[in-house]
């Protein structure tokens, strides 16, 4: 059963700040919110077809993601896809969008489909239902690291 989540926000910078933020994917690390840690694997440079492999750890449960990075342009925003996970699929687009030149709105789309693996099934879906919190502790997040001019 295929899922759709969208949030949106703005960010007081420039597209070309917002989109810099965005370049480097290591930034997950800071836009993860505790108790969630993650643990970089592997994380080539945003490029299209480069690769992010992490261990995000629920307390004790680590729970490895690779993701590949599809149509990735730096202006304007990219995309990025579950290979391994615990998802049966999932695809996030970043959108960035300039409302005016100090002005950055970032739409982030996702559509996924929970596991039916007895294990991963409900991880994901608990991952899915804690996706409003997630989204809105990484707008803050944002905001504060791209307003304040810290990567």
């Amino acid at each position: 059963m295929s899922k759709e989540f969208t949030h949106r926000f703005r960010v007081n910078a420039s597209l070309a700040r917002v989109a810099e933020f965005h370049q480097d994917s290591r930034v997950l690390k800071i836009l993860t919110p505790f108790p969630i840690i993650v643990k970089f694997n592997r994380v080539e440079p945003l490029a299209e077809g480069s690769t992010a492999d992490f261990t995000m750890w629920f307390g004790p449960l680590p729970v490895r993601w690779v993701a590949v990075h599809s149509n990735v342009d730096p202006k304007s925003g990219f995309v990025d896809a579950q290979m391994l996970g615990p998802f049966q699929s999932w695809q996030h687009r970043h959108t960035f969008i300039a409302i005016d030149t100090n002005t950055t709105e970032i739409l982030d789309q996702v559509q996924a489909e929970p596991s039916t693996h007895p294990f991963w099934g409900p991880i994901s879906w608990l991952m899915w239902l804690t996706l409003p919190v997630l989204f809105a502790y990484r707008a803050l997040i944002t905001r504060r690291n791209v307003e304040r001019g810290i990567s």
